[in-house]
């Protein structure tokens, strides 16, 4: 018997998977009442079709002017949950949110409700999207304090999570309260993911608590790494897992492509995951600049590919 010689099996080592690029995604105009509800439907098809990851509604319930371009002016013609519905049945695969939902001005059972309700008329596709308000006024009109609004969305919030999860009674969180009995449908298939938006501390402490997602709004891509920095240490201390992303605006000629796509491509190179951005009023060119963007970038698939 004579004796073998192996030769040993190199196999060259699988590469990486690049890191994926980021998302883009879309801040519907809701500035004017004049605005019919299907044009709204047709920019958000469109940006589907486009490649857009998702399409976002923002919120103020009784503001105290105009609706119309900040910061003059407010977002929210269309209330933002009911508008989602109707936009989860003639859209197929894009994200739908809220940038940002008041979440203190909403009644918690009701907001646990509608959620979990969009979750199924979206087949998953729904992020509620909160924050803690800032116009008094309409704290004011609803007869809800505004000082303790970052409490309120607090327990908001633990209320949904606990719901959505199949938990129930009994519960009592100093505001709602009930005992064993209670029944809480329909149940999404996973609780629906939060988005955390505002720069402060208490921001960044609730997106690391609850995980999901965290929007910054008016800081520069610098600003944001800084930012993003300290998120990351707070939920790996929580053991949660955040995703950071921003939102920007485009909201008229005094900018060209080219800016706006050399932003785009500096919020990437800052760390941001996802990118949602306003292209301005539904009457001054905001479908022309969405598309613009889509050929700028390249999105495709949700994510920007140049």
């Amino acid at each position: 018997m004579s004796d073998a010689t192996v030769t040993p099996q190199h196999h060259a080592a699988t590469p990486a998977a690049p890191p994926e690029r980021m998302r883009l995604h879309v801040v519907l105009p809701s500035e004017s009442g004049a605005m019919a509800a299907g044009e709204l439907a047709g920019l958000a098809r469109e940006a589907e079709e486009l490649g857009y990851a998702g399409v976002w509604l923002p919120d103020h319930l009784l503001p105290p002017g105009p609706y119309g371009k900040p910061p003059e002016g407010y977002g929210g013609v269309y209330e933002a949950l009911t508008t989602l519905g109707y936009l989860a049945a003639v859209t197929e695969h894009v994200m739908l949110g809220t940038s940002v939902l008041v979440a203190p001005l909403r009644e918690p059972l009701l907001l646990a409700r509608q959620s979990a309700t969009l979750a199924r008329l979206s087949g998953g596709r729904f992020v509620l999207g909160v924050g803690v308000g800032w116009q008094p006024y309409e704290f004011a009109a609803a007869g809800i304090g505004f000082g303790d609004r970052g409490a309120r969305t607090d327990r908001a919030l633990r209320l949904v999570r606990r719901l959505h999860t199949g938990a129930g009674g009994p519960y009592d969180d100093g505001e709602v309260a009930f005992d064993g009995r209670a029944v809480f449908e329909p149940l999404p298939q996973e609780p629906v993911p939060f988005l955390i938006g505002g720069n402060s501390d208490a921001a960044l402490r609730r997106a690391a608590e609850f995980g999901g997602h965290w929007q910054a709004v008016g800081l520069t891509p610098r600003e944001f790494a800084e930012r993003a920095a300290v998120l990351d240490r707070r939920a790996a201390e929580r053991g949660t897992r955040v995703v950071a992303g921003a939102r920007i605006g485009w909201d008229g000629p005094d900018r060209s492509l080219p800016d706006v796509t050399a932003e785009v491509a500096a919020w990437e190179a800052a760390g941001a995951a996802d990118l949602g951005v306003w292209f301005g009023p539904v009457d001054g060119g905001f479908a022309d600049r969405m598309r613009a963007l889509a050929e700028g970038t390249g999105v495709a698939g949700g994510h920007v590919s140049h």
